[in-house]
């Protein structure tokens, strides 16, 4: 049901140690968590229709502000109605800041980074300049120069109309040593006041604003930006910023940062959503995750499945599938598992059909709904930590909301 509050809104009704399951109200519709938002980065889920995304189970997408302000561009969806009407979206939307393209157009993706290549050279899009301003970059669409600051930022999500928009900041690589990672922190911290003034200002009366907790792997830069977000007076704070170089580390950065968070806001973790993580991060008290991993792998041919020995995927382009007359995963709703075989599926992914790109799409992204709605209701009933056991053990998500 559409709502129209003055700001969002967020109520935990359950917890369960650390965990707990709420209900976030935004002029958009109610969104429960723990929550997955799958990615409407340049205003589509890749492969859908908005109507299949909410069909399935989705309540909210995220969108990019540094995709859309190129292109089409913040003032062209504006004129037709904003996002939402732009993209025929029902739902709530958050949109991110544009402030992890700086991170990865100026060092690289994560995978770059762990692996010591270098960024895109600057015809494909670069980073030209980081300083105090902002930042100056060429577009990666045809190698114009743009200039992306905190009030810019703000303002391309303004003319979006997003539910949620995330302040600007900057995501250091994890091979950044401790005093450039102070700067950028304390940076970052400058931009979320400029920000804020920006958009208590400027922005749209319904749109809320979440904070980012950045800091690198250092506890201490980490609490600096923990306090001063909370004390900004945002309606959310979000998770970003480098983890680590592993899931355990990661795992311990993401629990060291919720312990420092204020108990009442809702918590976003950017970019985090496989299997494994998604479980492990509602444990630790995170309510709503964004992520690439259910559609990218399912443009690679990848399905989700409870096999934890095979980071939670198999390769269903393997030949070993193609006789196989069973789903893509026993038990599963989805509309490639419920209407079609796993040979099925194999046949159409290995001819690169694009109707096999859609139902590996459709099944990632109902498996990973499946996975925090178990979630809920395991909070709910005070046993998640059966369900986390179980999950880490290889049941699916449908077996483990039983246990």
């Amino acid at each position: 049901m559409r709502t129209d509050p003055d700001r969002l809104s967020f109520e935990i009704v359950a917890r369960d140690g650390d965990a707990r399951a709420g209900v976030l109200t935004t002029p958009h519709g109610t969104v429960e968590t723990p929550c997955f938002v799958p990615l409407a980065t340049r205003g589509s889920v890749k492969g859908l229709l908005p109507g299949e995304v909410a069909d399935v189970g989705y309540e909210m997408v995220l969108g990019n502000t540094y995709h859309l302000m190129l292109a089409p561009g913040g003032e062209r969806i504006a004129e037709l109605g904003g996002l939402h009407e732009f993209m025929g979206w029902d739902g709530a939307i958050i949109t991110d800041s544009g402030g992890f393209q700086v991170f990865s157009l100026a060092y690289g993706s994560v995978a770059d980074e762990v692996k010591g290549r270098r960024g895109r050279p600057p015809l494909e899009g670069g980073v030209l300049a980081i300083g105090e301003e902002g930042v100056r970059f060429r577009s990666y669409i045809d190698g114009s120069e743009h200039f992306l600051s905190p009030e810019r930022s703000m303002e391309v999500q303004a003319q979006l109309g997003s539910d949620i928009a995330l302040v600007f900041d900057e995501c250091t690589p994890f091979r950044a040593d401790y005093d450039y990672t102070a700067r950028s922190t304390e940076r970052t911290d400058r931009w979320l006041r400029r920000c804020l003034d920006w958009h208590g200002a400027e922005g749209p009366p319904g749109q809320a604003v979440f904070g980012i907790v950045q800091g690198g792997t250092h506890e201490d830069l980490r609490r600096q930006s923990a306090e001063s977000v909370a004390a900004a007076g945002v309606d959310g704070i979000a998770i970003g910023g480098t983890l680590g170089e592993d899931k355990e580390q990661m795992r311990e950065i993401v629990g060291m940062t919720v312990g420092m968070l204020p108990a009442d806001p809702a918590r976003h973790l950017l970019g985090i959503g496989e299997p494994d993580d998604l479980v492990e991060g509602i444990a630790a008290g995170i309510d709503s995750f964004d992520c690439a991993v259910p559609t990218r792998l399912g443009r690679h041919g990848m399905a989700l499945a409870p096999l934890p020995e095979r980071r939670f995927r198999y390769d269903v382009r393997k030949r070993r599938n193609e006789e196989e007359p069973g789903p893509l995963v026993a038990g599963c709703p989805c509309p490639a598992c419920t209407g079609f075989s796993r040979a099925y599926v194999h046949y159409l992914s290995k001819a690169e059909e694009l109707t096999g790109v859609r139902l590996l799409t459709l099944h990632n992204l109902v498996y990973s709904r499946e996975l925090v709605a178990g979630a809920r209701e395991a909070i709910v009933a005070g046993r998640y930590g059966n369900y986390r056991d179980a999950i880490m053990a290889g049941a699916a998500p449908w077996e483990a909301a039983g246990t």
